[in-house]
């Protein structure tokens, strides 16, 4: 991630893809969300997703995965033109989560971030708040999971 005076509105990252299999959606329903339609495939073929769907935990977790990922690639790369990395502070939660399409064993989901609005910290004026609109869009270009999010981000010093 860029300093937080280095973002600016509108500013849209893409993560990076995942493709879900079977054997990984089973996996983390099976520890996760055990729920029939995620964890039993004869089930889920006679629920209303018609085959085996991806828990919506699960979609969640993996954008975490790419979003983290993302801000290490972009320290990194920072620090090898001798440029300092940002540190990226913790965040107060997440916002109107959605669940949009589900997500099927082969699907390849797309997942990115957009900063949407900023504002200094009033108290601690060294940190910026970065309000971000982030999301997940299938290989048919389908919106499958979308949220709002909240962080801390260093300014530059």
């Amino acid at each position: 991630m860029n300093f937080f005076d280095d973002i600016a509105v509108g500013d849209r990252e893409v993560l990076g893809h995942h493709t879900f299999t079977e054997p990984e959606m089973l996996a983390f329903a099976r520890a996760y969300d055990p729920q029939p339609f995620h964890v039993d495939p004869e089930a889920a073929r006679r629920s209303h997703f018609g085959a085996l769907v991806a828990s919506g935990w699960h979609t969640a977790a993996t954008w975490m995965k790419y979003f983290v990922a993302y801000n290490v690639r972009t320290a990194e790369a920072q620090r090898a033109r001798g440029e300092k990395a940002p540190t990226v502070g913790p965040s107060s939660g997440f916002t109107n989560l959605r669940w949009l399409k589900p997500v099927y064993a082969g699907d390849t989901i797309t997942y990115a971030t957009e900063a949407r609005e900023k504002t200094t910290s009033r108290s601690r004026p060294e940190w910026g708040i970065l309000r971000a609109y982030n999301s997940g869009t299938n290989q048919h270009g389908d919106l499958v999971i979308d949220f709002e999010s909240v962080v801390l981000l260093q300014r530059r010093g």
